[in-house]
């Protein structure tokens, strides 16, 4: 199949297609004697894998890892690895964002339930103070 079918098929730019080529994650692509491109219906499977690898957070040097150049050749202690280490970066991540979700309506609350003696602009730095007193760990005054 030629590129532009490729990019209909895949919903890819014929330009993103090529940048895969390009840098090697594309592989086994003819040439027909005019010059163009041809390609087998596994590079539309490739390209699959590619786009759902990218979104998934894996870089391209990953991608890499991931596709061998024919099914047969897959290297599945490298395949495993790389998943492995992906899962274990996702989970990770996870918990930083929990963290930062939980610090997030924690400000929340404090700025909606100030107290009624208090401005907004008091509020604000009774909010930030006590955000830099957790981010600092224990306050650094001494007790009377």
């Amino acid at each position: 199949m030629k590129i532009g079918e490729l990019a209909d098929q895949t919903g890819l730019s014929q330009s993103r297609i090529r940048f895969y080529e390009k840098v090697g994650l594309l592989k086994a692509v003819g040439r027909r004697s005019n010059g163009y491109r041809v390609y087998t219906p596994y590079a539309a499977v490739v390209l699959r894998v590619i786009t759902e690898a990218q979104s998934a957070g894996f870089s391209l040097e990953e991608i890499r890892i991931l596709l061998p150049s024919e099914l047969e050749h897959w290297d599945h202690v490298a395949l495993l690895g790389t998943l492995r280490r992906k899962v274990a970066d996702i989970t990770s991540l996870e918990v930083r964002l929990g963290q930062s979700k939980a610090r997030f309506l924690s400000i929340i609350s404090a700025i909606e339930n100030r107290p009624d003696d208090i401005d907004c602009a008091t509020n604000a730095q009774r909010v930030l103070a006590h955000l830099f007193d957790r981010n600092d760990g224990p306050s650094k005054e001494q007790p009377r």
